[in-house]
């Protein structure tokens, strides 16, 4: 009996194994087929949005910076201009700051870096010491420098371009200061979902705009940052790295014409938010299948082990003697019938075989003398 319930367990615990195995691989299969799918998709859609962000930030931000350009560099080629006498220059100066609201300051420097000519008619000064004088004087077609303005207290840009004579000789340089609120409005109103958001760092990784007020109008250096040390290094690309929150992050940086970097970045959980939604829909779905096959299974294994289980026990009480033992499902049609037959064959068969060996014995001791 013993042996006959191993025999039952051994075949239940298989037929069990073997359906939840047969139902359960193709599923997880097909959850990390669609799993793989889902996020290279997702990636895909993370590339393709930032990197339209990018691309329309970089084209606004190189627009703005060429249009100031050719602005100044139109006005270094006038006469009055081109003359270097104060009394000429000035009314051009401040027609420069009247016709482009975000100029608050335009003068003109000699190659000694002399201030010569103002639109704010305060007091010449020297010029020779700024980095964006130096870029002109050193033979560059411009120069430009990001600092923090001294009378708005924020972030501003200058930028030179040479004023030649006729011979193409340097005459000396034409500058403009300018706000960059309007740039900076533009890159910092950039948001992706709750965490995602754009800034703009100069060539020395110094923050031109940043939606974090504090940041910006310190002008923070953040050459240190991931992003940006990536960028300086190596221009364009994509990283994952965990910030200063210790967050995952996702990020897209892009070089822009003059060197400037522009970062947009998101949190990785928010960024990768519907992927994990999913998988966690599929591994529940997955969990919920394989309990029904498992409640499935155990029935169905059960109906298969107990006629089994019930011949075992049959076929060993008839090996012990034991010929009235009942031979159940006999009726079947199926291979458990077909078993169930056999043994009861086995069993007439034994029990014949009893018969006349007790005949004969019978029939030995009544012929003995």
């Amino acid at each position: 009996m013993a042996e006959g319930n191993k025999v039952g367990f051994g075949i239940f615990h298989k037929v069990l194994l073997t359906m939840v195995l047969i139902a359960v691989i193709p599923l997880v299969a097909v959850w990390y087929l669609n799993y793989l799918n889902n996020a290279s998709q997702i990636a895909k859609n993370i590339d393709t949005h930032f990197n339209q962000g990018l691309n329309n930030l970089s084209q606004h931000v190189d627009g703005w910076v060429d249009m100031n350009r050719r602005m100044l560099q139109q006005n270094a080629r006038l006469p009055d201009v081109r003359s270097m006498d104060a009394d000429r220059q000035n009314p051009i100066m401040k027609l420069i700051t009247g016709e482009y609201d975000w100029n608050y300051l335009a003068f003109t420097v000699d190659p000694q870096g002399q201030n010569i000519g103002r639109s704010d008619g305060k007091k010449t000064r020297y010029y020779g010491d700024r980095v964006y004088v130096k870029q002109v004087l050193d033979g560059s077609d411009m120069g430009k420098q990001v600092l923090i303005g001294k009378t708005s207290g924020k972030p501003a840009l200058v930028m030179s371009v040479p004023i030649k004579n006729d011979s193409k000789e340097l005459q000396g340089v034409l500058a403009i200061a300018m706000t960059i609120a309007e740039v900076s409005e533009r890159v910092t109103s950039t948001r992706i979902g709750k965490t995602g958001f754009a800034f703009l760092v100069d060539e020395s990784g110094k923050i031109i705009a940043h939606p974090a007020p504090e940041l910006r109008d310190s002008r923070k250096d953040l050459s240190s940052n991931p992003d940006v040390s990536r960028g300086l290094a190596l221009g364009d690309g994509k990283l994952t790295y965990l910030d200063e929150r210790g967050q995952k992050v996702i990020s897209r940086i892009k070089q822009t014409a003059d060197g400037w970097l522009l970062v947009i970045q998101q949190d990785y959980a928010e960024a990768y938010a519907s992927l994990d939604e999913s998988n966690r829909n599929a591994v529940l779905m997955l969990v919920v299948t394989i309990l029904l096959v498992i409640v499935v299974s155990m029935g169905f294994s059960r109906r298969l082990s107990q006629p089994i289980l019930q011949l075992t026990e049959a076929a060993e009480a008839v090996s012990r003697g034991q010929m009235d033992v009942p031979i159940e499902g006999t009726e079947r049609g199926d291979e458990i019938g077909l078993l169930a037959n056999a043994i009861s064959r086995l069993r007439n068969s034994t029990r014949l075989a009893i018969n006349r060996l007790a005949r004969k014995s019978k029939a030995q001791k009544q012929a003995a003398p």
